[in-house]
């Protein structure tokens, strides 16, 4: 039995290891224009909204706006999942946008660990 247990030890206390997300910076105020909707009410029939294009067309402009800035950051990733930043995360999110010379589509590389919903970022890289 002490065996298994001499064995089992270093698993449990091993740290976990930060994941890397890639896709698009947005706002926690407007992250649920990003969320893909089903529109049934066109002549044409059903569309999809929303999505990675939302985010896309999502502007520097309205990003760094004060109510946009106040509501935090977060990261719309390419499997479609908003994953909100902490403290830190925002921060770099904030230092990113003002190095950013695009107006749309900002694509970032983020790495950190996701715990509550949560991520906690280490890293921020504009792509």
């Amino acid at each position: 039995m002490l065996r298994w247990f001499v064995f089992l030890v270093p698993v449990l206390v091993l740290p976990a290891r930060a994941a890397e997300f890639k896709g698009v910076l947005l706002d926690k105020d407007c992250s649920s224009k990003a969320e893909e909707t089903i529109s049934t009410g066109s002549l044409d029939g059903p569309s999809i909204q929303g999505g990675m294009l939302a985010a896309e067309a999502h502007t520097r402009e309205c990003l760094r706006a004060p109510q946009c800035e106040k509501s935090g950051y977060g990261i719309y990733t390419t499997d479609l999942q908003f994953l909100p930043f902490d403290a830190a995360g925002n921060r770099k999110a904030v230092e990113a946008l003002k190095l950013s010379k695009r107006d749309t589509d900002i694509r970032v590389e983020v790495t950190g660990e996701v715990e509550n919903g949560v991520l906690k970022v280490a890293t921020l890289k504009l792509l």
